[in-house]
């Protein structure tokens, strides 16, 4: 972070009046962005976040998001700033996802935006969104191919694209970055749903608008000098809890040395190291041992492990502050050069993104012995149509995506919450009947997968059962870890159960399973292991049955499931009925205002 001018001490009430507004801002750029995007993704799952940026690049303040977004943005953004210097002009907005350009996996596109001083015609701040879109090319439908081994057959790869210039849409330079390259590559296609895209794309710039519109504002209400005065305050406010929280582990520790490594389902190690000052209230989080690059997609980029710290380092904190930069301060990341944690320009990454930063936060919240793992997982499931044919052209098409929640993990004191999402994956899944509405699937079963979380003195939480019919010959893909190694428990507390993905499949003459003569037509169950892609005929069904968690503590003497604490129960589930999901929620967001 940039050297600061040395301010007078904050008042409290500002304080918590600047970053409640700087919050507000974010919060409107996401509402903004659900209510103008069309993407099933975007608006119902509401896989995106959105940011305030300072003019060096580091996080100001965000609303709620999703993690893994909001700790790497600020390395997207400061790539650009480096790119472009002080040739940006008002109007201009930029677009990435390139992983080495502060990306996370390729279907997160990034949009940012500088806000000017509209007297001094300088850059004040930065509003950035991430969304993550449904398919941008690549060798399979969904853009998250589980048998990738380069970045160029997940999609379009853009480091830096001025996708609006002082207030002009480039239409055709997007179609250049979106479809004509990707398709370039063997065996790879153009974004299938271009229209959809784009559209989305044209949100995430006019939410990042909204945003430049709210902080101009506040600095007209306030002027320049005090609102930048604040957000530093903001940020030192979030450094000194943290140092004040690294410095209480090695307290309750009794020791500055924290160690844990836990593995992929490959074998491949996440080791950590973590040494604290406790004088200076800091720490060095050192990742060697960690396992060479991957020859799949499971690498994370740098910004991805970043993320994963800034938000366990958050989540300890017992404190109401905004997840900014000012976390990061007292921490040293190191990561060794050509492990899965730093690969080269062309690993694969997509499923780094979204289970290799899992278990780094199972690492980090090990290490500080913080709670038993979650799922550690995000079962991300993709299913589609369209992309390049037998004759190699491009055939416009469709991709879904979605993420399937599991169990969290028990700590001490409270039991594991059953079915929900974890740690860096803050999105809903898709609604039920929304997605039997657009797509050719049908919903069997959504539900609590009962008993697969860990048994302990506090019980770990239970995984998901969801089982999807297909009603038209589709290619569908399982991108999931925790399939053969087990979610921790902790201080004697049993581990979650493991994942499952099982294929029903119906026999078919095509497929030479028919039965013999008179003998009853049984569908086949095949398990496809945790990261597969499928060619599904019509009336095929996919079983997911996600990860429990861990459990923290021996279970007490005698006790078995039917004798668990009423607050773990399963009746928890059934409480009263009350209206919930995406479209119950916007109802009530809109009768607030």
């Amino acid at each position: 972070m940039a050297e600061q001018p040395k301010y007078n001490p904050p008042d409290p009430i500002l304080l918590t009046l600047f970053a409640n507004r700087f919050m507000s801002v974010a919060e409107a750029m996401g509402r903004s962005l659900q209510q103008t995007a069309i993407s099933t993704n975007i608006k119902e799952r509401l896989d995106f976040s959105c940011a305030l940026f300072a003019p060096d690049g580091d996080l100001v303040a965000n609303a709620p998001f999703i993690p893994i977004h909001l700790g790497s943005m600020s390395f997207a953004v400061k790539y650009q700033m480096q790119l472009h210097g002080k040739t940006l002009k008002p109007g201009d907005v930029l677009m990435t996802n390139s992983p080495h350009a502060g990306g996370s996996h390729l279907p997160d596109i990034t949009i940012i935006s500088p806000v000017f001083d509209t007297q001094a015609e300088k850059i004040i701040f930065f509003t950035a969104s991430r969304g993550h879109h449904a398919d941008i090319g690549g060798i399979l439908p969904g853009s998250m191919p589980p048998t990738s081994t380069t970045i160029f057959e997940e999609g379009a790869n853009i480091h830096s694209f001025k996708l609006v210039s002082e207030g002009v849409f480039d239409h055709d330079g997007l179609v250049d970055y979106m479809v004509t390259k990707p398709a370039q590559y063997p065996g790879s296609s153009g974004c299938r749903n271009l229209r959809d895209v784009e559209s989305d794309l044209k949100a995430q710039v006019a939410a990042n608008h909204k945003g430049i519109q709210l902080i101009q504002q506040i600095v007209d209400d306030y002027g320049l000098d005090t609102v930048q005065e604040y957000m530093y305050h903001i940020r030192a406010n979030a450094e000194s809890s943290v140092r004040n929280l690294l410095r209480d582990v090695v307290k309750r520790a009794g020791s500055n040395i924290l160690e844990a490594t836990d593995y992929l389902d490959d074998g491949s190690p996440v080791q950590l190291r973590v040494e604290i000052d406790e004088r200076e209230g800091s720490a060095v989080l050192d990742f060697e041992g960690t396992g060479c690059e991957i020859r799949g997609n499971l690498n994370a980029p740098i910004s991805v492990v970043h993320s994963a710290v800034i938000y366990c380092m958050r989540a300890m904190l017992d404190m109401d502050i905004p997840l900014n930069a000012g976390c990061l301060v007292p921490i040293t990341v190191k990561i060794p050069e050509g492990s899965l944690l730093s690969p080269s320009r062309t690993a694969a990454v997509c499923g780094g993104n979204v289970l290799t930063s899992q278990r780094i936060v199972d690492v980090v919240l090990r290490a500080f012995h913080a709670c038993a793992a979650s799922q550690g997982c995000t079962n991300n499931l993709t299913f589609g149509a369209g992309g390049k044919d037998k004759d190699g052209k491009n055939v416009i098409g469709w991709g879904y995506y979605e993420t399937i929640a599991g169990g969290s993990g028990a700590g001490p004191g409270w039991h594991g919450t059953s079915g929900v999402h974890t740690h860096i994956t803050n999105t809903r899944i898709g609604d039920v009947e929304i997605l039997e509405r657009r797509y050719p699937v049908l919903v069997h079963q959504f539900g609590i997968r009962e008993g697969s979380g860990g048994k302990g003195q506090w019980h770990g939480g239970d995984g998901v059962v969801r089982e999807l019919e297909f009603l038209e010959p589709l290619q569908v893909s399982i991108l999931s870890e925790r399939r053969t190694r087990q979610p921790y428990g902790l201080e004697g507390g049993e581990p979650g159960a493991l994942g499952r993905n099982t294929w029903v499949k119906q026999p078919r003459e095509a497929d030479g399973d028919l039965p013999e003569e008179n003998a009853p037509l049984k569908p086949r169950r095949i398990n496809i292991g945790g990261k597969a892609t499928v060619f599904m005929g019509k009336g095929d069904r996919l079983l997911i049955e996600t990860p429990g968690a861990g459990a923290w503590g021996a279970p007490l003497d005698g006790e078995d499931a039917a004798r668990r604490p009423l607050a773990w129960t399963h009746n928890e589930h059934s409480k009263a009925w009350a209206p919930r999901g995406s479209l119950a929620e916007r109802e009530a967001a809109q009768a607030a205002f």
